[in-house]
């Protein structure tokens, strides 16, 4: 990521979470008049903690790996339940204003035995739901069978497994124990074909390459394959692309491949990340590039990152495209946020004569929590149809 983008980025990131702590200031701690000395005391720790997530974003990028990895639970754990908080604490306000137009506030002490009522249960709520949520995002990781059916398909190729993998976000949180255990279970799904489609790291490969490797370990009949997604374009794009090279994994940049043989066999092609084209020279998503010359009466199967890619894709005859990057909303209500963004936030979509699926993702971005969606590993079976 240039320079300018990154304090861009900072001074979002900064505005937002400034936001969010002073909301959480004032409802929590303000209005409620603890008594003393935890008013100071809160206030003290909502404004360390504010102060610390964009800091720690900054310096996880020049902290070795042993020293920001503790950080980064402390700080990612903080993250997801302030959000957490923040949601309860919005909810309060309708409740508030709700008290204020039935006329039940009109009295000082109810007020503040209200504002009480409010924090205390905000304060119990999102302690509940965060240890839920980090339950849920630790759990073992779901196999979410997907059945989808294709006119083009042979009919000796009925039953060919993809499994995809999407939105690993390999990082501070999420290190080699994890990528053996995900490995050994794709593995046993004894797959045709492996897909990865994208936010398969954050950081560099100098940082993240040991962890990386075992996919170097994946086995399936015609090989793995991978799409850029906007997070390797801040992770040294060019660098992962060699590396995964490396490791056996194709990488697919707007082209495409056959999968089977000449008697029964069908396209897979790869498109490189929606934003592509803004991070890196030479990159950028381009589906005609990737479809030129094909036969249309061939079945095609299409990896790009972003549901965004869907319109484009069923203009011009793709019959399943395999998306990610929404995580599925990662922490609810934040489904209704990327909606407004993507076209398709999760699951099997049909668009016109083109199916979509849009994984809730593999592993989670940033806080290890997960509230209404569950992390998977995507067994699609294709079927004629």
């Amino acid at each position: 990521m240039r320079a300018a983008q990154v304090l861009m980025f900072l001074a979002v990131v900064t505005l937002v979470v400034g936001g969010i702590h002073y909301l959480l200031w004032a409802r929590l701690v303000r209005d409620p008049a603890w008594p003393a000395p935890w008013p100071r005391v809160g206030a003290a720790l909502l404004w360390a903690l504010g102060l610390a997530l964009p800091l720690g974003m900054f310096a996880g990028r020049v902290l070795p790996r042993p020293v920001l990895s503790p950080l980064a639970w402390g700080l990612f754990l903080w993250m997801g339940a302030a959000f957490v908080l923040f949601v309860l604490v919005t909810l309060g306000e309708l409740a508030r204003l709700a008290a204020t137009a039935l006329g039940a506030l009109h009295d000082p002490a109810r007020r503040q035995w209200f504002a009480r009522a409010l924090a205390a249960t905000a304060g119990v709520g999102g302690v509940g739901l965060s240890a839920l949520a980090v339950r849920t995002a630790v759990a073992a990781l779901t196999v979410r069978t997907v059945r989808v059916p294709l006119a083009r398909l042979p009919p000796t190729m009925a039953g060919y497994v993809i499994v995809q993998l999407t939105d690993i976000h390999v990082g501070p949180t999420i290190d080699r124990r994890f990528m053996l255990e995900l490995v050994a279970r794709v593995n046993a799904l004894r797959p045709d074909a492996i897909v990865i489609t994208g936010d398969l790291v954050d950081g560099s490969v100098a940082t993240l390459g040991e962890h990386v490797a075992p996919l170097a370990d994946l086995r399936a009949r015609h090989g793995v394959f991978f799409v850029t997604g906007n997070h390797e374009y801040y992770s040294g794009v060019d660098a992962w692309l060699a590396e995964l090279g490396r490791l056996g994994v194709r990488v697919l940049r707007n082209e495409r491949v056959t999968l089977g043989d000449d008697a029964a066999s069908f396209d897979l092609a790869g498109v490189d990340d929606w934003s592509a084209a803004r991070h890196g020279e030479g990159h950028g998503a381009d589906l005609p590039r990737a479809l030129y010359g094909r036969d249309p009466a061939r079945e095609l199967v299409l990896l790009a990152h972003q549901p965004k890619a869907v319109a484009e894709a069923a203009a011009r005859g793709v019959g399943l495209v395999l998306s990610g990057h929404t995580h599925g909303g990662q922490l609810w209500p934040f489904s209704y946020v990327v909606a407004l963004d993507q076209p398709i936030v999760a699951g099997l979509h049909r668009v016109g004569e083109t199916w979509a699926y849009v994984s809730e993702g593999t592993g989670y971005w940033g806080p290890p929590m997960r509230l209404g969606t569950r992390a998977e590993i995507t067994r699609v079976v294709l079927a004629r149809g």
